[in-house]
C-alpha cells in the first residue's frame, strides 16, 4: 500500500468513541482511528456526536445511545447510521463496518468496499442464514469466534489491540483478587464471589449494570443477595472509568473470569496482563488465545479447581507477562493487520478473479495471518 487511504470507521451508536467506561468495541474503534491517522490516512469516523476522535466526525445521534439511558431498540439507529455511510459512500476508498449483524447489510448495498468486523458472539440462529449471503470483507477478532463458522472464507482474522505501555505497573501487589465485566450470569459473578471466599481472598468487582428487564432482575434477585451475603470481604465498586480500572488491575494479587461465556475475545484479559496481573479463568472463547496457560494465569474447570489454581499464581513473573501481552496486543500490530486486509480488498475489487466488473463485487479472501 503506497497512498493514504481514505477510510470510513462505522462505530455503533450505543457508546461514544472512547467510550468513558464501559465499551470494547467503540475503545478498539477508538485505537484504530487514531493509529490509521498518525500513519497518515484520511479517516472519517461515524459515531455519536460527543464522540473524540482525531480526523473528520460525522455525528449519527447527539450523544451516545446508553450512557443518555436509552433502553429501546437499537435498530432504527443503526439503519440511521448506515443511511448517513451510503449518503457519502463515494468519499471513502473502503468503508469498514463494526456494525455487528447490520455490517453485512450495509456491504451488499454499498458502492465501495466494505469491511466488516464482529465484536460479539457468532453462535446464534440467524448467523448461517446471514453468512449464506457470501458477502466478502468479513473479519473476525480471533480464531474461537471464527471457528464457530468453518464454511465462511473470512477476509481475516486479527486480534484487537490497545494501546497499553501506560498502564500501571506494581511489583508490590496486594493479596485482593479482582473481577471486571457486567453483572450477567454467564459472566461468572457469583463464581467470583464464590473463589474469593474459598482462598479466603477479598474480592473487588467492577462491573456495569445494564438497563434490561433481565439484567436488573438478576442484579436485584441473584447478585445482590449473594454480595451481602459475602460480607466487607467483597466490594462492589459499579462501572468505573479506564484509568480506575487499570489501578484495580494493578493493586490486585489476580483478575478472575470465571464465566461461561464464550468470549470472543477478551479486552479484560489483556488489559489486565498489561498491568502484570495474572489470569485465572475457565478455558473458553479466544481466552487460549490470549493467556498462556502457566505462563500468564491459569485455566480451572470449576469454582474448587479455580480456587486452587489462585494459589500459583505467586510463581509466575509479572514483568514477563506484562511485556508479552505489549508485544502481542498492541494497537500498532491490530493496525498492520488490518491494513492487510483493506489492500487485499483493494486490490481483490480492482483485479477482480473473473475479470473485469463493475461495482466491487468482491469474493471473500482467503484469511490473514492473525496479528
Amino acid at each position: 500500500m503506497t497512498r493514504p487511504l481514505r477510510i470510513a470507521q462505522v462505530a455503533p451508536p450505543m457508546e461514544r468513541v472512547p467510550p468513558m467506561a464501559y465499551g470494547g468495541t467503540e475503545r478498539v474503534v477508538h485505537e484504530l482511528v487514531r493509529e490509521l491517522d498518525r500513519r497518515g490516512h484520511v479517516v472519517t469516523t461515524f459515531a455519536s456526536g460527543d464522540s473524540e476522535v482525531p480526523g473528520r466526525l460525522i455525528e449519527t445521534v447527539p450523544e451516545a445511545l446508553r450512557p443518555a439511558g436509552y433502553d429501546g431498540d437499537p435498530a432504527p439507529y443503526f439503519y440511521l447510521t448506515m443511511t448517513a455511510v451510503l449518503e457519502r459512500a463515494h468519499d471513502f476508498d473502503i468503508i469498514h463496518s463494526h456494525l455487528e449483524w447490520a455490517s453485512v447489510l450495509l456491504a451488499r448495498v454499498s458502492p465501495v468496499p466494505v469491511v466488516s468486523t464482529f465484536h460479539g458472539r457468532l453462535d446464534l440462529p440467524w448467523a448461517d442464514a446471514t453468512f449464506a449471503s457470501e458477502v466478502g470483507g468479513l473479519v473476525a477478532i480471533s480464531r474461537n469466534q471464527a471457528s464457530t463458522h468453518p464454511s465462511v472464507d473470512w477476509a481475516g482474522v486479527v486480534h484487537n489491540g490497545l494501546t497499553l505501555d501506560a498502564a500501571p505497573f506494581e511489583r508490590r501487589r496486594g493479596d485482593g483478587l479482582c473481577f471486571v465485566g457486567r453483572v450477567a450470569a454467564e459472566k461468572g459473578i457469583i463464581e467470583a464471589i464464590e473463589i474469593a471466599k474459598i482462598t479466603g481472598r477479598p474480592l473487588r468487582i467492577a462491573a456495569k449494570l445494564g438497563p434490561m428487564q433481565e439484567e436488573q432482575a438478576y442484579y436485584s434477585d441473584v447478585f445482590r443477595p449473594a454480595l451481602e451475603a459475602a460480607g466487607s470481604s467483597v466490594e462492589y465498586l459499579g462501572e468505573v472509568a479506564q484509568d480506575d480500572r487499570d489501578v484495580l488491575f494493578a493493586e490486585s494479587y489476580a483478575a478472575l473470569m470465571p464465566g461461561s461465556w464464550p468470549e470472543p475475545f477478551g479486552l479484560v484479559a489483556i488489559e489486565a496482563l498489561a498491568c502484570g496481573t495474572p489470569i485465572v479463568a475457565r478455558r473458553v472463547g479466544a481466552l487460549p488465545e490470549i493467556v498462556r496457560d502457566g505462563v500468564d494465569g491459569f485455566f480451572g474447570d470449576d469454582v474448587t479447581d479455580l480456587a486452587f489454581k489462585v494459589g500459583r499464581v505467586g510463581d509466575l513473573d509479572r514483568a514477563a507477562i506484562r511485556a508479552s501481552v505489549l508485544d502481542r496486543f498492541s494497537a500498532a500490530r491490530m493496525t498492520d493487520g488490518y491494513l492487510e486486509v483493506y489492500d487485499a480488498i483493494l486490490s481483490e475489487a480492482q483485479h477482480p478473479a473473473g475479470g473485469p466488473t463493475t461495482g466491487h463485487a468482491l469474493r471473500s479472501l482467503p484469511a490473514t495471518a492473525v496479528r
